[in-house]
């Protein structure tokens, strides 16, 4: 007999965990954001505590352009995760994002594994659901859902090729430019667009601009791949699909570049393999305003706790700051504007952007 939906979610979000906390569905390529080489200012004329790194993401000011991309909920452990990266990011004034709240829209109990404002009363908090979901949700039953978990904003996630990949996944992909012009429209609340490791290209970011999103996380590849994780789960004929296609999609570092130059009226939001504060400078470099991480603070939380994830992003955001410093760069919205200089293959990248 199949098992209840709701049980089947439970079950995927556990092993969504698992494997992406184990690094088995990590892209073999890079983000190509080590192609950005930021030139060296031997006399900055700066003290390392004159850097501003604040910075505002669609309307809030953050301490850091910096943010906990959503991961996880619908479990016990989804739960202790949310709360102790949600802490890391009260502490540190850096935004943070709940995995997708649809179990708790089969199973309400859930909610609770969601819910992070004791720890993180003042965060900028983004709720999570898929456009395949929110296609099927009135505007109103979407901003209950946010209202339940405390969320500030909502983050709607474009994922085809992950739900491909997925046994039982989605196959109709209509209607999502509609339901997202809705959703900005009608919904009265903050509203980012993200995809999940396959990159946003120029076209697909001018479209969302056009629908009235004003801010895209690229969330391109190099990072974790959604596809590399579902194939693990998967059998037979989809197993194989889901390992043919596992490299799919565009670089983080190219998708961030295409819009940057588009000059599209978008705040960027780079993701995908961002690990370290210099991968955070040279992805500002390139005309991100804020970049967000997910599986190394998975890792940091779940093998330190809160201490932990919080040491590992104190550790990036004070990457950055030194990053600056050497690029004679006085506060981290000015690297957009810092002599540089792009090498290999996001060049070719970078010189190749489509229409």
């Amino acid at each position: 007999m199949p098992r209840p939906a709701s049980t089947d979610i439970a079950r995927r979000k556990a092993d969504h965990l698992h494997i992406a906390r184990s690094g088995a569905g990590r892209f073999a390529r890079t983000n190509l954001l080590e192609c950005v080489q930021l030139v060296h200012t031997a006399l900055p004329e700066l003290a390392l505590d004159e850097i501003d790194l604040s910075t505002t993401l669609l309307g809030r000011k953050l301490a850091a352009p910096l943010m906990i991309a959503g991961m996880t909920g619908g479990t016990q452990e989804g739960a202790t995760i949310n709360r102790v990266l949600a802490a890391s990011a009260e502490k540190l004034g850096i935004a943070f994002g709940l995995g997708s709240v649809r179990p708790m829209l089969d199973r309400p109990k859930l909610v609770a594994t969601f819910q992070v404002r004791k720890v993180a009363p003042t965060a900028f908090v983004f709720a999570n659901l898929g456009v395949a979901q929110l296609r099927q949700m009135k505007t109103g039953a979407v901003a209950q859902a946010m209202a339940r978990v405390g969320a500030d904003a909502i983050c709607v996630h474009l994922n085809a090729g992950q739900e491909l990949a997925q046994p039982g996944g989605d196959r109709d992909f209509r209607d999502g430019l509609a339901t997202i012009r809705r959703l900005c429209a009608e919904l009265g609340r903050p509203l980012m667009v993200k995809e999940t490791g396959c990159g946003i290209s120029p076209s697909v970011a001018r479209a969302l601009v056009g629908a009235g999103v004003t801010a895209i996380d690229v969330s391109g590849a190099g990072g974790t791949s959604w596809i590399a994780i579902e194939a693990l789960r998967a059998r037979g004929a989809q197993a194989t699909l889901g390992r043919e296609l596992r490299e799919w999609g565009m670089p983080t570092a190219a998708c961030v570049g295409w819009l940057a130059d588009a000059g599209l009226r978008a705040e960027i939001v780079a993701s995908g393999g961002v690990r370290t504060g210099l991968d955070a400078a040279r992805a500002l470099a390139l005309g991100a305003r804020v970049v967000a991480l997910a599986q190394p603070a998975l890792v940091a939380a779940c093998k330190g706790g809160e201490r932990g994830a919080t040491a590992y992003l104190a550790g990036i955001i004070d990457g950055l700051r030194q990053v600056c410093l050497l690029s004679g760069q006085r506060n981290a919205g000015d690297l957009a504007r810092a002599p540089r200089v792009i090498t290999g293959e996001l060049g070719q990248w970078l010189a190749q952007r489509p229409a």
